[in-house]
């Protein structure tokens, strides 16, 4: 029996996913310490709701910076802020397995680089068409736009493995459609704030990205992707 470590059952994470998820929980570490006796500072409770003031992406910053031909920097920083703050500490938590467990198999396979280039892709692209589509009432928060980017390249993956197996293509897709159908059925019986309009563009984002950053370009990902399944 070979000790090769891809066939040790715990592998550790990649580490770039735990950079991408540390901001994140820095944040909502400090923001949830606000509401208990460890943090004394005036107006503490409010922390959240400051920040996501300051640092959550709004739709109508984007529509009057279009407006007024105007795109100062404490607007665009919102494009690359918002996915690393949370409306509520559940919100966090739901976020960042969505990252790490999602991420997991793309950061095993694509460099470095190429992670970072879509998560942060897939955020200001799931921002902006947000911004567009979204007419009123529009706040934007939390990690899942850039999250949904990396299952955009996940199932790019597998979409590239069932072409190289002879696979039925569509089934790469039953992830996304299974998410998407969830947010419908959470808006219909919550209703639900239109944040999936950011999350989809952030998987297209992702999706569409891969054919570029992916390592050595089509033919190589899928001589990589069989040898990573030996």
């Amino acid at each position: 029996m070979s000790d090769a470590p891809h066939n040790n059952a715990f592998n550790p994470l990649p580490t770039i996913l735990w950079v991408l998820a540390l901001p994140a929980i820095a944040v909502e570490v400090v923001l949830s310490l606000a509401k208990t006796p460890f943090i004394t500072a005036p107006g503490a409770d409010a922390w959240r709701g400051q920040v996501l003031q300051d640092y959550a992406f709004f739709a109508q910053a984007q529509q009057w910076m279009f407006e007024n031909g105007q795109f100062p920097a404490e607007l665009m920083i919102r494009y690359v802020s918002y996915p690393f703050i949370h409306p509520a500490p559940l919100s966090t938590v739901f976020s960042l397995v969505f990252l790490l467990a999602l991420g997991n198999m793309v950061a095993r396979i694509f460099a470095v680089w190429a992670v970072v280039v879509i998560y942060l892709t897939a955020a200001i692209f799931g921002a902006f068409v947000f911004g567009v589509l979204v007419t009123e009432g529009g706040m934007l928060a939390g990690g899942f736009p850039a999250s949904y980017g990396l299952i955009g390249a996940y199932t790019f993956i597998l979409w590239v493995n069932l072409a190289a197996t002879g696979g039925q293509q569509s089934q790469a897709f039953t992830l996304i459609a299974f998410l998407m159908g969830l947010q419908l059925l959470f808006g219909i019986m919550f209703d639900s704030t239109p944040d999936w309009i950011a999350d989809l563009a952030g998987f297209v984002a992702g999706f569409g990205l891969s054919f570029l950053v992916c390592p050595g370009g089509f033919r190589n990902a899928v001589a990589m992707i069989r040898r990573r399944g030996k």
